[in-house]
C-alpha cells in the first residue's frame, strides 16, 4: 500500500473540472465534470456540512416525527415548475423502479425504496426530483446517451427544493439526499468517492443516524453504509470509512456487543447488514496498520493489540458464515474453472457473501506471522477470490453486479493465468454495459497489477456465460 497512489490523493479543489472516471469505458461521460453539476454539487456538500454543525437536539425534532411545517413546505412546493413533460417522468420512474430500485433495495426485503418512497414523494417535490434525476442518470450512462441534460436538470432542482427543509430533519428530506449522493457517485472519479460521501456522512454522524434506527432511516442508512465501505475499499487500505463502524451501532452499544445487536434482530437482512459492517471493520484495520507502519500514527496496530484485533475479527467473519440464516444460504454451487458457479436465490445472500470473501482477503493479507491457525480452505486467499468471482458470475442481480466492482477488483489481483484475467475484465465490462454504474476504470488498475495490457482480441470468454438480466 502507499500513500501517493493516485486513488489516495486529495479531492480537487471545489469547482476544478475532472477527467472521465471511466478510462476504460466505451463513451466518454461528460456529466461528473460539467460546471453546473460542479456548482451544485458543491452547494449541496456545503449545505450538509452546515446542517451537520449547526445541528442541535433541542432546535429539532425526532427523525421519526412528522413534522407538520413540513407539511406545509411540501404543499408550497407543489407548485414548483416541471423539469419534465409527463411521459417524461413516466418513463423515468418506470426506469427508477424496474432499474435503479432494487440496486438500493438490496439487502432491504420490505423494498423501502421501491415501495415506501415513491409514495412519499408524491408530496414530497425534493423527493420526487431526486428519484427523477437518479433515474435519468442511471439511463443516460446506461445507453450512452451524451449532451442530455434531464439528470443535471432534475438533480439541480432537487437541490434548490432541499435548501429551505433541511433545518427540518425530516426522514425524507435524509433520503433525498442519499439519492441524490448515489447519483454522484454513479460516475465520480475513484479519488473523488470520500468527497461526494463526506455531506451524508456528517449528517448521519450530527444527528446520530444510525444501522439500528427505525423505519425509513434504516433502510437509507444501510444504503449509505454501502456506498461508504465502497469509498474505503477503493482507497486500497489507506482510509477506512468516513462514518467509522462504531457509529453504525445503536447507542450506548460497544463494538464487542455488535454480533449480539445484530443477531438480537432475527433477520436475514440484518444479518446481511452485518456483513457490510465487518467488511468495514476489516477495512478500518488495515487503514489502522497502514497508518501505523507507513506514517507512525500510534493507533494500538502492532504486537499483542494487532493479533487481539485480527484473531477477534477473524472468528467474527467465521461465526457470520457459520450462523448465516437459510436465506442467505447457496441455493446450488457448480464446481466448475476456473472459477465455482455459486447461485442464490435472495438478494441480500449474494452480495453479503461476496462482501465476507473480500473482508476475508483483506485480513489473510494482513495476518500477522505469530498467528498459527489450522489450515483451511478459508485460510486461502485465492479461495475466497475465486467464490468472489463465482459469485458475480453465477447471479445477476444489477444490484449486486455493482455491488461487486470492488471486491471483483480485490480478488483480480491475485490471480496470474490470462484466461482468468480475460473472465474478470468481461465481466467488469458486462456490469458496466447492463447497469450503467462506471466500473471500466478498475479495468486500467488490474492491467497495472498484472503487469501487462489486456486487449480485446485477448479475451476468451463466451458471452453466454453471464446470467441474463432483466
Amino acid at each position: 500500500m502507499n500513500w501517493s497512489r493516485p486513488d489516495a490523493t486529495l479531492s480537487n479543489p471545489p469547482g476544478a473540472a475532472s477527467a472521465s472516471p471511466s478510462g476504460a469505458t466505451s463513451w466518454p461521460d461528460e456529466f461528473s465534470h460539467d460546471p453546473g453539476f460542479l456548482a451544485s454539487q458543491e452547494e449541496l456538500r456545503c449545505m450538509l456540512f452546515n446542517l451537520a454543525q449547526s445541528a442541535a437536539p433541542t432546535r429539532t425534532p425526532s427523525p421519526d416525527t412528522y413534522d407538520q411545517d413540513t407539511q406545509l413546505r411540501d404543499r408550497e412546493d407543489t407548485q414548483t415548475r416541471p423539469v419534465l413533460s409527463s411521459l417524461r417522468r413516466i418513463e423515468y420512474l418506470n426506469n427508477y423502479v424496474g432499474q435503479v430500485a432494487p440496486w438500493l433495495d438490496m439487502f432491504d426485503s420490505q423494498c423501502t425504496f421501491r415501495v415506501q418512497i415513491p409514495a412519499l414523494a408524491r408530496s414530497f417535490p425534493a423527493l420526487m426530483n431526486a428519484i427523477l434525476a437518479i433515474s435519468a442518470r442511471q439511463m443516460e450512462r446506461k445507453e450512452g446517451i451524451q449532451n442530455s441534460f434531464d439528470s443535471l436538470e432534475l438533480y439541480q432542482e432537487a437541490i434548490r427544493l432541499l435548501s429551505p427543509l433541511l433545518q427540518m430533519r425530516d426522514p425524507k428530506v435524509v433520503a433525498a439526499c442519499v439519492l441524490l449522493c448515489c447519483l454522484e457517485m454513479m460516475s465520480a472519479r475513484a479519488q473523488d468517492w470520500q468527497r461526494h460521501l463526506e455531506g451524508c456522512a456528517a449528517l448521519f454522524d450530527a444527528f446520530e443516524m444510525n444501522g439500528f434506527s427505525s423505519g425509513l432511516l434504516q433502510a437509507v442508512f444501510w444504503c449509505y453504509a454501502r456506498m461508504d465501505l465502497c469509498g474505503a475499499l477503493i482507497s486500497d487500505g489507506t482510509q477506512s470509512t468516513l462514518l467509522r463502524p462504531s457509529k453504525w451501532l445503536a447507542p450506548g452499544y460497544h463494538e464487542d456487543d455488535a454480533a449480539q445487536l445484530f443477531e438480537a434482530a432475527q433477520s436475514p437482512d440484518m444479518h446481511a447488514n452485518y456483513a457490510v459492517y465487518l467488511c468495514a471493520k476489516s477495512c478500518e484495520l488495515v487503514a489502522d496498520r497502514t497508518q501505523f507502519v507507513e506514517l507512525e500514527v500510534q493507533n494500538d496496530c502492532t504486537g499483542v493489540a494487532l493479533n487481539r484485533r485480527w484473531l477477534l475479527l477473524w472468528n467474527d467473519l467465521q461465526h457470520w458464515l457459520n450462523n448465516r440464516p437459510p436465506e442467505l444460504l447457496p441455493i446450488h454451487t457448480t464446481m466448475t474453472k476456473p472459477f465455482p458457479h455459486i447461485l442464490f436465490l435472495q438478494w441480500a445472500a449474494i452480495s453479503s457473501n461476496q462482501l465476507y470473501h473480500t473482508a476475508c482477503i483483506l485480513l489473510l493479507n494482513l495476518m500477522p506471522k505469530s498467528i498459527k491457525l489450522q489450515p483451511t480452505p478459508a485460510m486461502s486467499a485465492l479461495w475466497h477470490a475465486r467464490r468472489i468471482c463465482g459469485i458475480s458470475l453465477a447471479n445477476p442481480h444489477h444490484g449486486c453486479l455493482n455491488n461487486a466492482i470492488q471486491p471483483l477488483w480485490i480478488a483480480g489481483r491475485l490471480f496470474s493465468h490470462v484466461s482468468e484475467h480475460a473472465i474478470i475484465i468481461d465481466l467488469i465490462r458486462h456490469i458496466e454495459a447492463e447497469t450503467g454504474w462506471g466500473a471500466c476504470w478498475r479495468i486500467r488498475d488490474l492491467e497495472i497489477a498484472w503487469g501487462y495490457h489486456i486487449s480485446r482480441s485477448d479475451r476468451i470468454i463466451d458471452r453466454h456465460m453471464f446470467p441474463v438480466t432483466g
